[in-house]
């Protein structure tokens, strides 16, 4: 498959799909396949640089690598099973799919969630939150060369990883949320002595060594500060979300513009104000300021925790249907017959989980920006379609154009900065 540019568009060719794109043609320009094996595209991405001298002309963005058939698998899964698929899409962070994947569903099916799933699902959202901008951060700054940063943020990544496997038991897809609540419910005392133990020692010590490491390195200044800006109009026009818009100017996060679970008033019911948090916002829309705004957005991820940890309501987990648990808890299922009815319609014959027929969007503030679900239902207990807006796709189209101009080193600052994760390039 061949590509000419020379007009701006795409002109593909039959000829062999693995075969390097065909740039401009300028014979004083050579081209350079960056990636996929390169360590900086971790083997999922393929850069085809046109390069004047050590400069970048032009660049073709590859994907396809990682390509697994995710949206497909939701028109023969039902609403539940399909947590077990968006858990690999963003698998840094991928309790966050499960936020938006059941967003979307229980709009679907109107259903409204206890406070207490709403607490333990909002705590979740933003460990996960804090996961992936850990590996974002420290593995930006490996790419650069500063592995000991990376060793700062990858160590207390572990340290959620133990808080997922106790609350789901399983500790890199935790698949834990359910239709209307979650697998099972947990001990608070133990739940809350794990996340501040982590919020109050392990994280902000690592936080803190990364900055006393990077911030003033002059070093890593010289190879973020400037490079791959972006202005707030190319922001929006090229529908950025998350970290990259806000480190342009754009003043958007959907928690406070389209509030869900903790987020929004009256969460609880009885009139609870929504969690409050700032929205870090820069400028300058280069490599640094993507970094600046992912720090602050940890810490201001631990100010929503410390003030939901504390306060977990009490009461069901999972919502209740004509005076039934959604969901019942493993305790009837195994102990009475009512339990094990409801457990065999709902998880064996799919009855119970037919939604009304139509259309809904869901989405979450993902790290790394809107990631939404929108899912076409025929009443049937499978979706008729689903369809993801993942961020890595939408940021991956800017890359071009950030890196244009910059030397060829700099495409790795870049692309660092970018955090693309490749499973929702391809689904």
């Amino acid at each position: 498959m061949a590509y000419s540019l020379e007009k701006g568009v795409a002109n593909l060719a039959m000829e062999d799909p693995l075969s390097t794109p065909t740039l401009s043609g300028d014979d004083n320009l050579w081209t350079l396949n960056f990636g996929p094996q390169h360590p900086a595209t971790h083997t999922t991405i393929r850069l085809v640089l046109e390069l004047d001298g050590e400069r970048v002309v032009r660049c073709v963005p590859i994907i396809g690598y990682l390509h697994s058939g995710f949206e497909k698998n939701a028109e023969v899964l039902n609403y539940n099973q399909y947590v077990t698929i968006v858990n690999r899409m963003d698998y840094v962070s991928p309790i966050l799919n499960e936020v938006a994947w059941f967003r979307a569903a229980e709009k679907l099916f109107g259903i409204e969630l206890t406070p207490r799933c709403k607490v333990i699902r909002t705590i979740l959202g933003e460990l996960g939150r804090l996961q992936n901008h850990l590996l974002c951060v420290g593995a930006a700054a490996l790419d650069l060369g500063a592995f000991t940063a990376f060793l700062f943020g990858f160590n207390e990544r572990e340290v959620i990883y133990d808080i997922i496997e106790y609350i789901s038991g399983s500790r890199f897809h935790p698949s834990y949320f359910r239709v209307g609540g979650v697998l099972r419910d947990i001990d608070d005392a133990m739940f809350r002595a794990m996340v501040l133990k982590f919020i109050d020692n392990a994280l902000p010590k690592a936080i803190e060594d990364m900055e006393s490491l990077l911030t003033r390195n002059r070093i890593f200044l010289d190879r973020t500060q400037g490079v791959g800006a972006v202005t707030t109009e190319e922001a929006i026009n090229w529908s950025l979300s998350g970290p990259l818009a806000r480190a342009a100017g754009v003043q958007r996060d959907i928690r406070k513009d389209d509030p869900y679970l903790c987020f929004e008033d009256n969460w609880d019911g009885k009139g609870a104000k929504a969690v409050g948090f700032k929205v870090p916002i820069m400028r300058t829309g280069d490599c640094l300021s993507r970094y600046l705004v992912r720090l602050e957005e940890m810490r201001q991820s631990m100010l929503i925790i410390r003030e939901l940890i504390n306060n977990i309501p009490g009461g069901a987990i999972n919502v209740s249907v004509e005076g039934k648990e959604l969901l019942p808890p493993k305790s009837q299922t195994y102990g009475s017959i009512e339990g094990l009815i409801q457990h065999f319609e709902l998880i064996m014959t799919n009855r119970g989980f037919e939604p009304p027929r139509g259309e809904v969007y869901g989405c979450c503030e993902s790290s790394n920006g809107e990631l939404g679900y929108y899912l076409v239902s025929d009443g049937g207990p499978v979706p008729w379609r689903a369809r993801t807006r993942p961020p890595s796709f939408i940021h991956m189209s800017i890359l071009p154009k950030m890196i244009e101009g910059h030397t060829m080193s700099d495409v790795v600052a870049v692309l660092g900065s970018l955090n693309i994760i490749a499973a929702e390039l391809d689904r």
